[in-house]
């Protein structure tokens, strides 16, 4: 941890509505929804009269009739992620990228030449606006941890400066939500025990939250409460995970169009798994239901590997286990996930030291992609149906440790 309130934590303000709203004048200053079945994105306009990511849309007309629904533009929202991403680069070498719309920032030892960090943040924020047209919330802190908290609490399009005196006090007022971790289950077990505040999390000591939460849990909130954060900016952090989801609306769903969804998830998944080189063990299946309840459920596979029928043969495993569940309570929503990804692009071959039997028909069609483009080839089972968007990512580091 810095000495000073140095690390910056900066944070696109409605990130996909934003840019609508910037490249369509008509839309600023309106309540702006990306997506029609479901909402990928909201602005702040919409998001006052109760519009929320990821809900169904005709919650969200209900919710907000005058909303206007436009449909996404991925391309321009990856190159917006690209030009802000300059402007940071531009403000400092040590960028930590968290998505596409938000990233930490070291500043020490810039003040000789930059000024202040909130002198910075001030002038990040103008950048940002002036190059790219879209605002930016920026907190700043002793800590990633703080600094994250800080811009949440300073949105939308707001600057907040806590400072080392004044972290503890500022922390302790927060409601618990605001902890990393806490969500509704967790907040639901503290509020059972009249722990509304950070404050009060504090107060409790590591080994009440323990006997409460669990050892891991306990620990980590006892540890944010008192802002103890020992993390680092790091420029060239790799990704633990890959994964993409698809938003299906409200039901119901055949069976058929389900196992399309999935196959085209692990097609995308597996696809930049090889691009960068990097082979992963634990296999994730992600759903959310209509009563906007989640489970998540994982395999570990016996080594890594970016084989695209592997992969998906433990995905329908895993989807297929929980048939009974989705028929009872509706699927809206279906991510995977592969984790646990090695970081030297090898994968360990078995003997007799042959590769994964379709190893080449996976090879085959990405170099087909690659130059043709990615709707080039696509499965028989995705003919006919509407494809959901790709969401944009910031792309791999190149591995540190690697020529």
């Amino acid at each position: 941890m810095s000495d000073g309130a140095s690390i910056l934590h900066a944070d696109l303000d409605a990130f996909y509505a934003s840019v609508e709203q910037r490249d369509d004048p008509r839309l600023r200053g309106r309540p702006v929804i990306v997506g029609g079945g479901v909402v990928l994105a909201c602005s702040y306009e919409a998001k006052r009269r109760g519009v929320r990511t990821a809900m169904g849309g005709r919650q969200a007309r209900q919710l907000c009739p005058e909303a206007i629904v436009v449909p996404p533009r991925m391309r321009a929202y990856s190159e917006a992620s690209r030009r802000v991403f300059e402007v940071f680069r531009d403000t400092t070498p040590v960028v930590e990228g968290i998505s596409i719309d938000e990233a930490f920032l070291d500043v020490r030892g810039l003040w000789r030449i930059a000024g202040t960090p909130r002198r910075i943040a001030e002038r990040l924020r103008a950048d940002v606006l002036r190059e790219v047209g879209l605002p930016i919330t920026v907190g700043v802190a002793r800590t990633k941890f703080l600094a994250k908290v800080a811009s949440g609490v300073a949105k939308p399009d707001g600057l907040l400066v806590v400072e080392p005196a004044d972290e503890l006090t500022f922390l302790h007022a927060l409601p618990v939500q605001r902890l990393w971790g806490v969500g509704a289950v967790t907040a639901a077990k503290l509020h059972a025990h009249r722990v509304m505040t950070v404050g009060q999390v504090a107060r409790l000591g590591e080994a009440t939250l323990v006997s409460m939460l669990g050892e891991g849990t306990g620990r980590h909130l006892h540890a944010l409460a008192h802002n103890r954060d020992p993390r680092p900016v790091q420029p060239n952090r790799r990704r633990r995970s890959m994964g993409a989801q698809r938003a299906l609306g409200r039901g119901p769903h055949e069976p058929a169009f389900v196992d399309a969804v999935l196959a085209e998830l692990v097609d995308r998944v597996c696809r930049r798994l090889r691009a960068a080189e990097r082979g992963g063990r634990t296999v994730v299946l992600r759903l959310r239901f209509a009563d906007f309840t989640k489970v998540t459920r994982s395999h570990t596979l016996a080594k890594e590997t970016w084989h695209t029928a592997t992969i998906l043969d433990a995905v329908q495993r895993l989807h297929h286990k929980e048939a009974s569940l989705i028929a009872n309570r509706g699927l809206t929503l279906i991510g995977i996930a592969v984790a646990n990804l090695d970081g030297d692009g090898a994968v360990q071959l078995e003997l007799p030291l042959r590769a994964h039997t379709g190893g080449e028909l996976d090879t085959a069609m990405d170099q087909v992609r690659d130059r043709f483009g990615s709707a080039a080839l696509t499965r028989a089972s995705l003919l006919g149906r509407q494809q959901g968007p790709t969401t944009p990512l910031l792309p791999d580091p190149v591995n540190p440790a690697g020529p």
